[in-house]
């Protein structure tokens, strides 16, 4: 590996989205002579939403979120991972992914980044005020709604999450969304999503719309006003021993109708920027980061939520998270992955903002339904679905 190699990468700003990186970074410094890999951190929402053509312009190595993937395939600012790395590595990516993780990144036949992260939205607890106050964790729609009543449930209302928990209910009453180029979702179940969450939020403080799950989860841990989450990315952060005031406990989610219901996936990618000076260092750094070893072990300890299967039923990864990993694996196997064809993250952006204000304020659902329907159609463009 040749001395004086410099990559700097970009990654999201939490403990979750940095100190692995920088934990892996150091260590493959260590490990290979001359080489030094330093990591930025941006926000959240800026995580969600910056072009990554314009981060491509700056980093080496971007961490990014897989609805990306069709606009990553159309402007090649990233480097197909098939490429650069051996087919017994992906294959072994590939046989131990979290659910849809790895494959939420290939687009156009191409890998175009490692599922180095998994994530879904799943339930979450207090485990000592759910003792103190003898409350009874949900389990079905129904319990929750109750529970909500008695004023113990919180969950993320900003815009992205709210649209994740529309397409979650959709999901889970039958219909997938975005399946045709003609609508987003039936008026049916995209009625009865809509009344759903509109009648969970309207017993929740107001205070949500302007949170997002890593503020639930401060919220949570920090203050003793709220015991129960039912759905929010999970971050197994604040199951880990010492990482805030209390832990919480994570589990799956609750039912609708019979089924379980059924989460939007979420997680992170690491892709080579196609302006990387040496992509090679690169992809066996990317490599390195990705590998069974690495995830279940430095990833891990540093805070970090592997995309490696293998962590997630690793007996040491879940003593130190109180079963995180184990006890939420289902609900990311089941998870719904979201389109990726070129254009849909103009939907994204601007679809969560009207759903939320239905639920602030109130509306029309058919209304409402129609402008999604709008937004759905401008963003598909010429894409193939």
């Amino acid at each position: 590996m040749a001395d004086g190699t410099t990559l700097r990468g970009i990654t999201w700003n939490h403990s979750r989205g940095f100190t692995p990186l920088a934990a892996t970074a150091q260590r493959f410094g260590e490990l290979n002579a001359g080489v030094e890999i330093t990591w930025e951190k941006r926000s959240l929402q800026a995580f969600a939403d910056q072009p990554i053509d314009s981060l491509a312009e700056t980093y080496d190595l971007l961490v990014l979120d897989h609805p990306w993937a069709g606009f990553a395939a159309r402007v090649r600012a990233i480097l197909p991972l098939d490429e650069l790395l051996h087919s017994g590595f992906l294959g072994d990516q590939e046989a131990n992914s979290v659910g849809a993780s790895y494959a939420s990144y290939r687009q156009d036949g191409r890998q175009w980044a490692l599922a180095i992260d998994a994530a879904a939205p799943v339930a979450s607890y207090r485990p000592d005020l759910v003792e103190k106050h003898r409350l009874h964790l949900p389990e079905t729609w129904e319990e929750l709604l109750e529970l909500a009543r008695a004023g113990w449930v919180t969950l993320p209302g900003i815009p992205i999450d709210t649209l994740m928990n529309f397409y979650m209910l959709c999901s889970t009453l039958g219909e997938d969304v975005c399946r045709t180029r003609e609508r987003v979702v039936s008026p049916e179940i995209g009625g009865r999503a809509l009344g759903m969450l509109r009648e969970l939020t309207g017993l929740l403080d107001p205070e949500i719309f302007s949170r997002n799950p890593i503020q639930i989860y401060e919220a949570m841990t920090e203050g003793d006003d709220s015991a129960y989450c039912p759905f929010a990315y999970g971050y197994s952060n604040y199951s880990r021993r010492g990482y805030s005031r209390r832990p919480l406990v994570f589990d799956g989610l609750v039912t609708l109708d019979g089924r379980p219901c059924r989460s939007t996936l979420g997680g992170t990618g690491l892709a080579i920027s196609a302006r990387c000076a040496n992509p090679d260092v690169a992809a066996r750094y990317a490599e390195f980061v990705a590998s069974a070893q690495t995830q279940r072990s430095l990833y891990a300890d540093a805070g970090g939520q592997p995309g490696h299967r293998g962590a997630w039923l690793d007996d040491y990864v879940n003593r130190n998270t109180a079963d995180f990993f184990r006890n939420t694996l289902p609900v990311l196997e089941r998870a719904f992955l979201r389109p990726r064809y070129h254009g849909y993250m103009h939907f994204q952006d601007n679809a969560g903002a009207p759903i939320r204000e239905y639920l602030m304020r109130g509306g029309e659902d058919r209304v409402l339904l129609r402008k999604l329907d709008q937004l759905y159609r401008e963003s598909l463009g010429d894409s193939p679905q």
